[in-house]
């Protein structure tokens, strides 16, 4: 790092109670400590410290309130059987959260200083990662327009802070498949808009069709495009493929919907294996017609928290589309345990993802 690299850190005086591996949930607590950076547009990026974890003090009229100029990453880090420390693709996350910043009109932060910050507060919390099987410290770094004015300009003040949270297993008991609606009225994002970056407005926007989700018996919602309303985009918060006869295929990325990081790392490993993948354009119809002729043979979504998600049904035009025998299939329990396993330390990492925290 440059000398303007450097990371002030300030440790705490008063160290909270960790909270047992059974209460954990996901996203519920929060460590000891958090990174901060600064931008200011005389001076760029400046002031990169790790210090209490604490509340911030905003301007009623600062710039994300009022135009939601804020992005955000989400990552983990992991505690292997030997007790090392190591994180998954961090240089993917720090690439991806940049090409948000340029999408939402944000300075872009130098990749090395952020990969250093998430270095440095995970080493100065160490003591919060998790050993119990299936839980892992999750990590959201994110940035937010902190100018006090109300003109519709990209704000000149930002903030770009990571927070740690320690998570429990997605699956308290064991990985299940989901049901999945399939929403026709509402859409999400379109080719231009920001469908493929990581902006709270986004998520803010599939809220009243998850509720629409939840109320049919749901989990999540499986977003159309928002032209033809014809073509699968992503499920919720998750990238989404289908095993359809001899080939796996997931949505293109036409733009609409997010570059997952698990995703491309499914795509990499399915492809190591000797499956052929198709990343292409896939129609509603083409799959209702795959379900009824017993060619389409499983569904998983992949995300950072789940890391994959298998789907025993989807529900269309009111009916319930059960996928293979509605259970969690052979490939996708396959890449659930070995993508695990690689992010863990638990299985040899073929392809150099893992990260070492030293």
């Amino acid at each position: 790092m440059t000398q303007s690299h450097q990371i002030r850190i300030e440790r705490t005086t008063a160290p909270k109670l960790k909270p047992k591996a059974s209460d954990l949930g996901f996203g519920k607590y929060f460590t000891d400590h958090m990174f901060i950076l600064d931008y200011d547009s005389d001076k760029g990026w400046h002031d990169a410290r790790v210090v209490p974890y604490q509340p911030i003090t905003l301007d009623p009229a600062a710039k994300v309130f009022h135009y939601g100029q804020t992005i955000f990453e989400g990552l983990k880090a992991y505690r292997t059987q030997e007790g090392k420390i190591v994180m998954f693709r961090p240089d993917m996350n720090m690439k991806r959260l940049n090409r948000s910043n340029d999408r939402m009109s944000i300075p872009a932060i130098d990749e090395e200083l952020g990969i250093e910050a998430l270095r440095q507060l995970i080493t100065v919390d160490q003591d919060w990662i998790p050993d119990a099987p299936e839980t892992s410290l999750y990590v959201r770094p994110f940035v937010i327009a902190t100018e006090a004015a109300l003109g519709v300009s990209p704000s000149q003040q930002y903030k770009f802070m990571i927070i740690l949270s320690p998570v429990g297993s997605y699956y308290a008991e064991g990985i299940k498949p989901v049901s999945i609606y399939v929403e026709s009225d509402y859409v999400r994002a379109v080719a231009g808009g920001v469908g493929h970056v990581k902006t709270a407005g986004n998520y803010a926007a599939g809220l009243k069709a998850q509720e629409g989700a939840t109320a049919q018996g749901c989990a999540q919602v499986l977003w159309l495009d928002g032209v033809h309303r014809k073509y699968v985009e992503e499920v919720g918060s998750m990238n989404v493929f289908f095993y359809i006869g001899d080939k796996v295929v997931t949505p293109a990325l036409t733009g609409g919907l997010l570059p997952g990081i698990t995703r491309d790392s499914v795509i990499h490993l399915l492809r190591h294996w000797g499956l052929e993948v198709e990343e292409r354009l896939v129609s509603i119809d083409e799959l209702v017609e795959a379900q009824k002729d017993g060619s389409l043979k499983e569904m998983f979504g992949t995300g950072t928290a789940a890391v994959i998600s298998p789907v025993g049904s989807l529900f269309w035009n009111g009916e319930k589309l059960t996928i293979g025998e509605g259970t969690t299939g052979e490939l996708s329990a396959r890449v659930y345990e070995t993508m695990t396993g690689i992010q863990t330390g638990r299985l040899e990492d073929p392809f150099g993802w893992r990260v070492a925290i030293e």
